[in-house]
């Protein structure tokens, strides 16, 4: 399992979500990523997430 990073960021630059998670693999953390930012109503937010060797896999402005 490897650590991913997700953070969602207001316009101000303030920081909305600050979370990490575990997943098999890339692919499962972006679906993992996509599904926590709509739980949480960020998903037009501008948000990332990241792997912990800071590759970005998902990533909107």
């Amino acid at each position: 399992m490897k650590t991913y990073a997700l953070t969602v960021f207001a316009q101000t630059g303030e920081k909305l979500l600050d979370e990490s998670f575990t997943a098999n693999n890339d692919d499962e953390a972006k679906e993992i990523g996509k599904a926590r930012l709509e739980d949480e109503g960020y998903s037009e937010h501008t948000h990332r997430c990241v792997t912990a060797d800071a590759k970005l896999i998902l990533f909107h402005r």
